[in-house]
C-alpha cells in the first residue's frame, strides 16, 4: 500500500496541542476519566482486578453484545471491536479492495475514505457534494457512478466535513444503487447519534447484506482518547479483518474494552447532555453566520459539530488559517484539508464559552483581511 500524507493529521500535529482556542474539532467536548466513572459507576477495585492478558481477536462477547443490542441486530457474529474507527475502515478496505477495482468515494470527505482506496490502487470515482446545492447529495449522480465494476461505496452521513445527512429513504436508496450491482456499501456512522432534526439513521448493516458499519466513541461520545470503535457487517468479511489483524494489532485492549462496556450500559448518559450542547451551540453558529454575511457563507450542519463555512473572497483558506492561529490564537482546519479549499472546518462541539470567543477572534480576523487576501 502507498499512502500519501494525511493533510489534516500534519495540520493537527503542528497545531492542535498549542491552539489557545480550538473550534476546529469534529468531536464533542472530551469527558475525563472521573466523568466516565461516574457515569458508568465503574470503581476502582473492578479496574484493580483487571489481569492484563490478551484478548479477544473480535472483542470480548459481553461488549460485542452491547453493541448489537444497540446499533445492530442483535447478532454479536456481525461485530468486531477495534482501536477507534479508523482501524476498522483500515482492516475492512484492506480486507476488500484490490489493485484495480473501482471505488465511489464522496468529496469532500474525510482522508481514510478516500486515501486508502487509493493506497490500494482502486480506480476511484468521486461522488461530488456542492455547496451550491447546500451539499445535498444527489441520488442520480450516484446512479450513474455505480456500474458493474463498482466493488465498493464508501460514505459518511452524517458526513464529515460537511454535516449534510440523507434521510432513511435515501439511505435505502443508497443501498439500493449498490445492491444492484452486487457492490459493499461501507458507511462511516461515526456522527449518527448527533443528529437535531431528523432520527439516527439505523446501521447500514441492518437493511443491507453487503452493508458495512463503521461506529467510534471518538465523536459522539466525547472519548477519542479511548481509542475505541468497532464495525458491524458480514461474518466472512470480519473473518478476513482478523487474519489482518493478527500482523498488526492482534486485539483491542481489555482495560479499553472493560471501560467501553460500562459506556455502552449508560450510553445515554454520555450521548445526551453533549448533544444537548451541540445543539446550543450550532444556534450560535447560525446567528454568527446570519450576523457576518459578508465574509462567511454557511449550510447549518444536519448532524455532527462540525460545519464547513466558505469564507467569501478567499480561493485558498490556508494562509488565512494560519494567520488567525498565530494572531489569534484560535485552531480552525483548512478546507484543503478535505479537498475543498474555499472552506474551513468548524466545530462546535466544545465548551460554549471557547466557541463564542473563538468566532468573535474569528470574525476580528476575517474584517482585518478583508474579503480575500
Amino acid at each position: 500500500m502507498k499512502l500519501r500524507s494525511a493533510p489534516l493529521e500534519d495540520w493537527l500535529r503542528d497545531y492542535y496541542f498549542t491552539a489557545e482556542i480550538d473550534i476546529s474539532s469534529s468531536g464533542v467536548h472530551s469527558y475525563s476519566m472521573a466523568e466516565l466513572r461516574a457515569l458508568t459507576g465503574i470503581e476502582h477495585s473492578e479496574i484493580d482486578a483487571l489481569v492484563f492478558d490478551d484478548g479477544y481477536s473480535l472483542g470480548t462477547p459481553e461488549v460485542r453484545q452491547a453493541i448489537a443490542r444497540r446499533w445492530g441486530d442483535g447478532d454479536p457474529g456481525k461485530i468486531m471491536t477495534t482501536v477507534g474507527s479508523g482501524e476498522a475502515i483500515s482492516l475492512v478496505l484492506t480486507a476488500l479492495l484490490r489493485p484495480g477495482d473501482e471505488v465511489v468515494v464522496v468529496q469532500p470527505g474525510y482522508h481514510s475514505l478516500i486515501e486508502l482506496a487509493v493506497g490500494l490502487e482502486c480506480t476511484t470515482r468521486v461522488w461530488r457534494l456542492d455547496f451550491e446545492q447546500e451539499w445535498r447529495p444527489q441520488l442520480d449522480e450516484l446512479a450513474d457512478l455505480v456500474t458493474e465494476r463498482t466493488r465498493a461505496v464508501i460514505v459518511n452521513f452524517p458526513q464529515n466535513p460537511t454535516g449534510v445527512s440523507v434521510t432513511e429513504a435515501q439511505m435505502r436508496e443508497i443501498a439500493g444503487h449498490a445492491e444492484r450491482v452486487g457492490a459493499y456499501l461501507l458507511w462511516d456512522g461515526a456522527f449518527s447519534d448527533l443528529v437535531y432534526d431528523n432520527p439516527p439513521l439505523p446501521d447500514i448493516s441492518t437493511i443491507y447484506s453487503r452493508g458495512i458499519g463503521f461506529n467510534t466513541f471518538s465523536k459522539a461520545f466525547g472519548l477519542p482518547g479511548l481509542r475505541f470503535g468497532w464495525c458491524l457487517g458480514p461474518a466472512d468479511v470480519l473473518a478476513d479483518c482478523v487474519r489482518i489483524r493478527d500482523y498488526t494489532t492482534l486485539h483491542t485492549a481489555p482495560l479499553v474494552e472493560l471501560l467501553a462496556l460500562g459506556v455502552l450500559k449508560n450510553a445515554d448518559a454520555f450521548l445526551e447532555p453533549r448533544l444537548k450542547q451541540a445543539r446550543a451551540n450550532r444556534e450560535i453558529v447560525r446567528e454568527w453566520a446570519a450576523a457576518t454575511p459578508e465574509h462567511v457563507s454557511v449550510v447549518l450542519p444536519a448532524g455532527g459539530v462540525a460545519a464547513f463555512p466558505r469564507l467569501n473572497g478567499h480561493t485558498d483558506t490556508y494562509a488565512f488559517c494560519e494567520d488567525l492561529f498565530q494572531r489569534r490564537g484560535v485552531l480552525v482546519i483548512p478546507g484543503s484539508c478535505f479537498g475543498a479549499p474555499q472552506h474551513v472546518r468548524l466545530g462546535f462541539g466544545g465548551p460554549t464559552d471557547q466557541l463564542v470567543d473563538g468566532l468573535e477572534r474569528m470574525t476580528d480576523e476575517l474584517a482585518k483581511q478583508g474579503d480575500g487576501r
